[in-house]
């Protein structure tokens, strides 16, 4: 019987995991997922750490020895555990990275949350922690604020390879695809390889219909011209995929550039658009929407534990977003439109997402941090 998680790769998109916990590490799990069901890449994030470290043991001696060997900082503590995860993973994805000549086979760590408005402090923490990894597959994630995106230049110049996160609007996908490009001639002025650089464009989806649903619910219950409710309702669980196509088609726009051209020239390889946040927030559209209604070339999908589960079992691969491509651009764009014009612009509902994105990383790396510190002081007591 085959494996719609491998099944997809056949149309050009990679799934990578976006799970990360020692136990799956350990247990065989992670080889076995990517021995049987295609896993290419691994992206972490400090809500994944926060849930791993904090609602499981399998932390527990690991944070006692470094107690015992004099590890007096909370953050050095969280750095370690997580580091080490990282690096094993690393170690398991490295004959993908192998086998597909370095486009998959990626892990992503992500520079602490705090710093998504800091450049230079972003800067720093990126270099530091790459040097401390210490593996070719290792991909730094940093946020695509306006603060994340001279940072990206900067790394990816200096041959650090990036994952840039939170990305809802169009715009910013074009910011962070330019960056990445500044990087690439940075690179190219210093000698450095191009063809060794990489860099994913981690495009936000579910979050989006979660945030525009609730406001079409409110605006349909003060509505009552039934033209305007029609058009309200038509918009439900469509957005945030019309947002991701039009983000797909500006990567294909920026790849046919002459900018591109001449990097490509030079061996640079494309930076893939990653569809993150692709589980299903609302119990009414199907568990695999998100990844059925997005498989195109070039692309990535970086699916959660229930998700890529799910798949496993009832995915419906086929080349989504590459089959009348001319008609479902159209469709999207009409569908982002209408959205403007029963008055929910798209970029309040973007600027909303990213401040509320930086946000959720904080908040569960703050949870994080304390509950280490809980766990260090009973330790260091007994």
């Amino acid at each position: 019987m085959s494996n719609p998680l491998v099944e997809v790769q056949k149309y050009g998109q990679s799934i990578w995991y976006d799970n990360i916990r020692r136990g799956i590490i350990t247990s065989g799990q992670l080889q076995a997922m990517i021995d049987n069901d295609g896993l290419r890449g691994i992206t972490s994030n400090p809500a994944i750490f926060e849930k791993a470290i904090v609602d499981s043991h399998d932390y527990d001696q690991a944070i006692k020895s470094l107690v015992a060997q004099g590890s007096s900082s909370t953050t050095e503590i969280y750095e370690s555990l997580a580091i080490d995860d990282i690096q094993w993973a690393l170690d398991l994805m490295h004959p993908v990275f192998e086998s597909t000549g370095g486009r998959d086979g990626y892990v992503s760590f992500e520079v602490a949350p705090n710093l998504a408005n800091d450049t230079e402090q972003t800067i720093a923490y990126a270099r530091r922690v790459h040097r401390t990894i210490g593996r070719e597959n290792i991909l730094i994630k940093v946020p695509g604020t306006p603060a994340g995106m001279p940072a990206i230049a900067t790394l990816i110049g200096e041959g650090i390879n990036v994952n840039v996160t939170l990305l809802f609007a169009v715009d910013a996908y074009e910011a962070c695809a330019h960056a990445y490009m500044e990087g690439l001639e940075k690179l190219a002025a210093r000698r450095g390889d191009v063809a060794k650089a990489a860099s994913v464009a981690s495009f936000f989806i579910s979050r989006i219909d979660t945030l525009v649903d609730a406001k079409l619910e409110k605006l349909l219950a003060s509505t009552t011209d039934p033209d305007k409710r029609k058009k309200i309702e038509g918009l439900f669980g469509k957005v945030a995929v019309a947002n991701g196509k039009v983000a797909y088609e500006r990567y294909h726009e920026l790849i046919a550039s002459p900018r591109w051209k001449a990097l490509a020239a030079k061996g640079a390889r494309t930076q893939r658009v990653l569809w993150a946040s692709t589980s299903t927030k609302n119990p009414k559209y199907p568990k695999t929407k998100y990844v059925d209604e997005l498989i195109g070339r070039d692309t990535v999908n970086t699916i959660p534990e229930e998700t890529f589960v799910e798949y496993r079992k009832s995915g419906k691969p086929r080349a989504a977003l590459n089959e009348n491509w001319d008609a479902q651009l159209a469709e999207a764009k009409k569908i982002l439109a209408t959205l403007e014009d029963v008055g929910i612009p798209m970029k309040d509902v973007t600027d909303e997402l990213l401040r509320d994105g930086v946000q959720k990383f904080v908040e569960p790396f703050d949870k994080l941090i304390a509950s280490i510190e809980k766990k260090r002081q009973l330790l260091h007591a007994a």
